[in-house]
């Protein structure tokens, strides 16, 4: 019931004709996913469901605040619309978890099982962002988020070992691209978002159907099987963006229609930055690539098939997407 709710009210705040039927469709979405983010077996969830819903009570006060302001503008001066707008942006962009407003978002998802983390790591970022394409975005705050995101979502990746919280500074990191495909076009933007689920849930399959939540564990548990050791090392090369893989097509749509906007400086900084979050996936897949495997160790087939499929698309995808893309 509550996840189908979940679902229901992510689709009344993206198809929302008024800001604040916008407002009630997060808001409902908040409290549907309060019993889900409840785990009795994880002594964390709680601690991150508190935190969770402080942040997003917060951001949806900012949000209020900004379309009261909005819905009265002609009252008030019309310099106030700038105002409006600049408030509901910086809500949104700490609902999805933006940098610098990303204070919440690694310590959430260090404290959520591996299904939580992936909902809140995609499904719980459509809404935001769409709605953000809605209204009007300043372009030098939109710029500041973009780097933000991107400088801290790569840099402070370096020295974690939980991989919730690498996976959570990366999703920081694809955030700075999403924004910056946003910048220019929605369709740009719905392609690296879909590119991104399918990557994520194929690497999150994977650590959750081995109970893997620190990098320690992937040396030791990833060994029994030489098969699943090399998807995981080439779906995390596709989350890097590395050609010739799935992942390497989104980034290089966004950088040229960044380059055709005018953002050069931003494309290289994100392109530099990127570079780092790649060394970080090398960094994962070192102890995978030099020990040896054995072979008795099998999933069942339900998980297997989850894992083929999603990083079958991940890895071997690309043409596909080019052929799609232009043929919209």
């Amino acid at each position: 019931m509550f996840s189908f709710m979940l679902m229901m009210s992510t689709l009344l705040s993206i198809s929302a004709i008024s800001w604040l039927t916008a407002w009630i469709g997060l808001e409902i979405n908040l409290i549907c996913l309060m019993p889900l983010m409840k785990n009795t077996k994880n002594k964390y969830s709680s601690e991150a469901t508190i935190k969770y819903f402080i942040v997003q009570a917060i951001s949806s006060m900012i949000l209020l605040f900004g379309i009261l302001i909005f819905m009265n503008m002609t009252t008030f001066s019309s310099n106030s619309t700038p105002w409006s707008y600049t408030l509901i942006n910086l809500a949104l962009l700490m609902k999805m978890g933006a940098a610098p407003l990303h204070f919440w978002f690694p310590e959430v998802i260090s404290g959520l099982n591996w299904n939580m983390s992936l909902i809140i790591m995609t499904w719980q970022k459509i809404a935001p962002m769409v709605l953000m394409s809605f209204s009007s975005q300043p372009p030098m705050l939109m710029n500041m988020f973009i780097i933000a995101s991107a400088t801290i979502g790569s840099i402070m990746s370096l020295n974690q070992t939980c991989l919730r919280k690498i996976l959570a500074y990366s999703s920081i990191n694809h955030i700075s691209w999403m924004l910056a495909a946003m910048l220019n076009s929605l369709l740009v933007w719905l392609l690296y978002f879909t590119v991104y689920v399918i990557i994520n849930i194929s690497i999150i399959s994977m650590l959750k159907s081995y109970n893997i939540y620190f990098m320690n564990q992937l040396s030791t548990m990833f060994t029994f099987n030489s098969n699943l050791k090399i998807i995981f090392s080439l779906n995390m090369l596709s989350l890097g963006g590395l050609p010739p893989f799935l992942g390497f097509y989104p980034k290089w749509i966004t950088i040229n229609s960044l380059s055709l906007s005018g953002f050069n400086y931003t494309a290289t900084l994100m392109i530099l930055l990127s570079l780092i979050t790649l060394f970080l996936y090398l960094r994962l897949m070192y102890p995978l690539i030099t020990l040896n495997s054995s072979e008795h160790y099998k999933l069942f087939w339900p998980q297997t098939s989850l894992v083929m499929i999603s990083s079958t698309f991940s890895i071997l995808g690309m043409p596909w997407m080019m052929l799609l893309t232009n043929l919209l």
